[in-house]
């Protein structure tokens, strides 16, 4: 058995007219429109997380002798560097 929760939400004045519009061509009712509408969405891909840009930096690149596998090493050079 399925359950029905009703609910109030906010749309668009002009996103709500198309809504009706499709509905109505299709003869369906807005909850009908709705619901298939929200089914396709929850059934694609999640939307990918944001992620902010990796920073750039202008510089030399790896220094000589510097081990990118040793984090303490790394520490050290950047430490000694400030």
């Amino acid at each position: 058995m399925l359950s029905h929760m009703r609910t109030t939400i906010d749309i668009n004045d002009t996103l709500l007219r198309a809504a009706k519009a499709r509905a109505a061509r299709e003869r369906k009712s807005l909850k009908e429109i709705f619901e298939q509408a929200l089914r396709t969405f929850l059934a694609g891909p999640a939307p990918a997380p944001y992620a902010p840009p990796i920073p750039k930096f202008r510089g030399q690149g790896v220094q000589p002798g510097a081990d990118l596998t040793d984090n303490a090493a790394l520490q050290d050079i950047m430490d000694a560097e400030s």
